[in-house]
């Protein structure tokens, strides 16, 4: 199988919610998730791919200059490699719809302290490179901070 790149797509409120979906994969038991996806496109960048992600599965539209790449996670869980960068947008109120109903069953804004579980591993992870004291990651997953080139 072909390695997976991707990015997941943290959308904080100025009051501390993050929006996550119901994720309805075809063979997977339903999960709640970040935005995101693949990178798409040759050039694409992750901030690219994110911005178009957020707003192929939710309407939101950020530019992805205003987005940041956090760090990037690297797993083989899935028999292959998978590198997801974890993208912070900027804070948004923006309304969402469900435009991919076949992968996603709604959007919700959640308080960090409230968090639903079961959560999508990669879209944990993400969520651990961005909450203060989320501990190490789980045996497997390297975690790997981006550091602002000069």
């Amino acid at each position: 199988m072909p390695p997976l790149i991707g990015a997941g797509v943290i959308v904080p409120t100025a009051d501390g919610r993050v929006l996550l979906g119901r994720r309805i994969a075809v063979g997977e038991p339903p999960t709640w998730s970040l935005p995101g996806g693949k990178v798409d496109h040759v050039g694409e960048s992750f901030e690219q791919a994110a911005a178009r992600e957020l707003a192929e599965e939710t309407g939101v539209v950020l530019p992805a200059e205003r987005m940041r790449v956090l760090g990037v996670l690297l797993d083989h869980l899935d028999g292959r490699p998978r590198l997801t960068a974890a993208v912070l947008a900027p804070p948004s109120e923006a309304a969402f719809e469900v435009t991919e109903p076949h992968a996603c069953a709604g959007w919700e804004r959640f308080a960090l302290a409230a968090l639903p579980e079961p959560m999508f591993a990669p879209s944990a992870w993400v969520l651990s490179r961005w909450l203060p004291g989320a501990g190490p990651l789980p045996a497997g997953v390297h975690g790997y901070a981006v550091h602002p080139l000069p």
